[in-house]
């Protein structure tokens, strides 16, 4: 597997990184490309990791997609001096309309369309663009434990994000040392209180220090619209209800959601895939009585390649295979 990476401004005081990865001998050709959107508090890391297995990033690549991710504004190897001061909207239509350009300006598959994975709040991301920018690139759309509208919110998150002046009050610094320091106390005296976020028995927590590099403080600004959201449980953003905006997403639409996730509750989780009015749209719970998936288990956990990965590629690959076969029976002009 190669890896490429390239650099896309944002217009914003940002150069947003942007990673290219793809196996020359596995390329299927006519495939479109797939991106991954990073979710809340984190970068595009962890999709290129696993702590004991095969990443998304290179299981897909495996199956023959050419695979992009994104580092945002302030995430990863992202560069600038852009400031801090934005929101979800300057997220939604800005960062994700330019690694959409960005990926299709550098794509070895020659295809003018791409499938978008978003993960976690990259899924909400995803969504809002596609209300704001309906006339995008995206093929496709994936949400993976994403929110919409906050049917479910579990109490600790709710005491969190209980007011959204508290929320937005003071910056947040030093959250990836903290979690390098909670995660293994967490897991040794209150597995119960981790499992919100992580199933301890799924996921090996020895390669804690190389996982929390996906880790990055929150915006103290974006921290303030989540409370508002979470506490009005509908996302309005430039005068469009993001609820209300489902009843018009067309494109085909695949729902992964963790049985077990704390974060994103199963029932806000699936939101989104009982509303959008894709007639092509398919519905995936990552976990069972046997094996309690939560949040961030969707990606690192010894489960994720069978019930998350394959899945999802089997999908997309679906997807481009119906595209193909309708283009080569498209009667000609």
């Amino acid at each position: 597997m190669k890896t490429i990476k390239h650099r896309a401004p944002n217009g914003a005081g940002f150069r947003l990184a942007l990673f290219q990865s793809f196996d020359e001998t596995r390329l299927v050709p006519g495939r479109r490309p797939v991106l991954i959107l990073p979710g809340y508090g984190m970068n595009s890391f962890i999709f290129s990791y696993h702590p004991g297995g095969t990443s998304m990033e290179r299981y897909l690549v495996d199956q023959g997609f050419e695979v992009w991710r994104v580092d945002l504004r302030e995430q990863g190897e992202t560069e600038g001096v852009g400031t801090g001061r934005y929101s979800l909207a300057d997220l939604a239509i800005t960062d994700v309309g330019v690694a959409l350009s960005g990926a299709l300006a550098h794509t070895r598959t020659g295809q003018r369309q791409i499938d978008v994975v978003g993960c976690s709040l990259g899924g909400t991301l995803m969504f809002l663009h596609q209300a704001l920018v309906p006339s995008n690139p995206m093929a496709s759309l994936v949400t993976m434990g994403s929110p919409v509208r906050w049917q479910a919110v579990h109490p600790l998150v709710r005491v969190a994000f209980r007011s959204s002046t508290l929320a937005g009050l003071l910056p947040v610094r030093g959250t990836r040392r903290l979690a390098g320091l909670a995660v293994p106390l967490l897991a040794r005296r209150s597995p119960g209180l981790l499992s919100i976020y992580m199933n301890p028995e799924l996921t090996d927590l020895a390669s804690i220090a190389e996982m929390i590099r996906t880790v990055e403080d929150p915006s103290r600004h974006i921290n303030r619209e989540l409370a508002a959201w979470i506490t009005g449980r509908d996302l309005i953003v430039r005068g469009v209800n993001l609820t209300e905006s489902l009843g018009r997403v067309t494109r085909p639409y695949l729902c992964i959601a963790a049985n077990a996730d704390g974060v994103v509750p199963l029932a806000t989780a699936t939101y989104a895939f009982h509303h959008v009015a894709s007639t092509t749209k398919k519905l995936v719970v990552a976990g069972d009585a046997n094996a309690a998936l939560a949040h961030a288990d969707l990606f690192v956990s010894r489960e994720a390649s069978t019930r998350v990965f394959a899945p999802l590629a089997e999908w997309l690959a679906a997807q481009n295979t119906s595209a193909a076969d309708q283009a080569a029976t498209a009667p000609t002009p």
